[in-house]
């Protein structure tokens, strides 16, 4: 069976690239007679308002989507706490104290998702007198694993290479785990067979297609769709206030017909994929 799933951040109202993405999401499902599910992805510190997931299951309704919720990340810290250690333990994790400002300061090589870490910390030892982060040495764990691939639907079969990125951050210093760490054991979790998402994220998959083999996780499919973008040919985003659906409904809209607009393509949807 096809389990899809739509997993916003509540850090924000939706807005419609939200609203697309979670209508490839249901409909994938829906014609393929399987399960969408809404999962709340709320573990980013005080940046998430109590208020939104409410906010984001009426923006859903108004809509016409039908869902299964699954367990908020907030309420599955020891799941990542536990697969940090057991990473940390196999030496596939080290402690990095350095600031952004720190990494920047030296010029590093720009990669898909920015600067590519320089491995200043790397070889260190655990330290407990500062915050740290936890990072991925992504050298050892091809070495260990060997050719991986991963298949999406729109772009084929990929070779797995989370090394585009450098050591990326797997537990934060704020948070018990990264959007990597997080996303990828929830979807395991969760039995998400097709992981739907913008297509700027397709990168991403290189790191979580690597994160499922080190943990001995189900590998699913993933389709990534074009992203919306507004009338300055970027992509829509909270922080750029782009109009959000809770004000839609507020103006009397109607979710279903807004719906239908999307699915017959009146609006403008950018191809934004990063990757080599």
């Amino acid at each position: 069976m096809v389990v899809t799933r739509f997993a916003p951040s509540p850090n924000g109202s939706l807005h419609l690239g939200h609203a697309y993405s979670a209508i490839v999401a249901h409909d994938l499902a829906k014609e393929r007679g399987g399960r969408f599910l809404l999962r709340i992805e709320d573990i980013d510190g005080d940046r998430s308002l109590p208020d939104k997931p409410d906010e984001f299951r009426e923006d859903l309704a108004w809509l016409g989507l039908e869902w299964e919720e699954v367990p908020a990340q907030s309420t599955r810290l020891e799941s990542y706490e536990e697969v940090a250690r057991d990473l940390l333990h196999r030496g596939l994790l080290y402690p990095c104290t350095c600031t952004r400002k720190e990494i920047n300061a030296l010029k590093p090589r720009m990669g898909p998702d920015g600067a590519i870490y320089p491995g200043t910390c790397k070889g260190r030892s655990l330290v407990m007198d500062k915050p740290v982060a936890l990072r991925l040495d992504s050298d050892r764990a091809m070495a260990e694993l060997g050719e991986l691939f991963w298949e999406d639907e729109n772009n084929g079969t990929q070779i797995a290479d989370p090394r585009i990125f450098g050591d990326v951050v797997l537990v934060r210093k704020d948070a018990p785990a990264s959007y990597h760490l997080a996303a990828t054991l929830d979807d395991a979790a969760d039995g998400v067979t097709l992981v739907t998402r913008g297509q700027d994220l397709f990168a991403m998959t290189h790191i979580h297609r690597v994160l499922q083999e080190l943990l001995h996780l189900p590998v699913p499919h993933w389709h990534h769709h074009p992203i919306l973008i507004g009338d300055d040919d970027q992509k829509l985003a909270k922080r750029r206030n782009s109009p959000s659906l809770a004000d839609r409904r507020a103006k009397g809209e109607d979710g279903r017909e807004l719906a239908e607009r999307i699915r017959r393509g009146e609006f403008p949807a950018g191809i934004t994929l990063a990757s080599a």
